[in-house]
């Protein structure tokens, strides 16, 4: 028995093995601390939570030295093919003479790499985390944020772009969001983004001890699910992303729904090899409708 607790945690997520090579002891440190300073986010108000997350972050990563985040290395490699699978996403949509933005662009690699498509492009995120070896183009600006008030005008913006952001936010923000890239868009504007799919969930640190998001993903959903939020908030024509193409084909996403039916509705389907094949994420790029009369 005690020859398990020194096992390294493994579990098929989006698609592939996802390997932590701590001991498992160790994962249950790194869940218990995320899962404690999530709960306090999650009882969080709106006003406090633009200081709150950073300095929980800060106390997380102080409490759990050998957090991934902390310990991965990331190959020049490995990071330009990050960038490429994004810009796959991002090129049937981008056109030279856009404004392009990022909502939490990290890095602003990501951003960088658009820069050389669009006329001008905006990363908007709470804190600036360029790596000081990293010069911005001269199309690019960074706009920090307190998480709430977006200080741009309406319309501003023909493509907005985030990626496996979604599920970080509180759901008291999620609707928020929606309504600030609903306006931050011209008529006939694209939101192109990536978000964990709810099926082959949970994505974070949750998904070695159940099937609840206990920690910094506080939500991920299906297809189906976002496609109604983004009804909400103005937003017609959706392409859904399938073997790497957008969709838009009514047959593609009823061909999605009934899949994502199906593995509802059967929920030991749910979190296994067949669901991270199918489901890895929701990957959509949206239209926001244009104006009538």
């Amino acid at each position: 028995m005690g020859s398990n607790l020194t096992k390294p945690a493994s579990k098929k997520v989006s698609g592939s093995i996802m390997s932590d090579t701590r001991p498992i002891e160790r994962i249950r440190v790194h869940y218990e601390v995320e899962k404690e300073l999530a709960s306090r986010l999650r009882h969080s108000t709106r006003a406090e939570r633009p200081q709150l997350l950073g300095a929980l972050y800060t106390e997380l990563f102080a409490r759990v030295p050998d957090h991934p985040r902390l310990t991965r290395t990331e190959s020049p490699e490995a990071s330009r093919r990050n960038v490429d699978n994004q810009m796959r996403l991002l090129r049937p949509f981008l056109e030279s003479g856009d404004t392009f933005i990022e909502f939490a662009p990290g890095d602003c690699r990501l951003s960088f790499e658009a820069a050389k498509i669009a006329k001008r492009v905006i990363g908007i995120d709470i804190s600036d985390q360029r790596a000081m070896s990293d010069r911005s183009p001269s199309n690019f600006e960074l706009v920090v944020y307190d998480g709430e008030t977006v200080p741009l005008p309406d319309g501003c913006a023909d493509v907005i772009f985030s990626y496996q952001f979604l599920e970080h936010l509180h759901p008291d923000d999620v609707e928020p969001h929606f309504e600030n890239v609903s306006r931050l868009l011209k008529p006939g504007g694209w939101y192109v983004f990536d978000t964990p799919h709810r099926l082959s969930g949970p994505h974070d640190v949750s998904r070695y001890f159940g099937k609840e998001l206990n920690c910094f993903h506080f939500q991920e959903w299906t297809y189906g699910e976002m496609i109604k939020t983004l009804r909400r908030h103005q937003f017609g024509d959706t392409a859904i992303f399938r073997l790497g193409r957008p969709w838009k084909s009514g047959w593609v996403r009823s061909g999605v729904w009934l899949g994502e039916w199906l593995f509802d509705t059967v929920p030991s389907l749910q979190g296994g090899a067949l669901a991270a094949k199918l489901f890895p994420a929701v990957t959509v790029a949206s239209r926001r409708e244009t104006l009538c009369g």
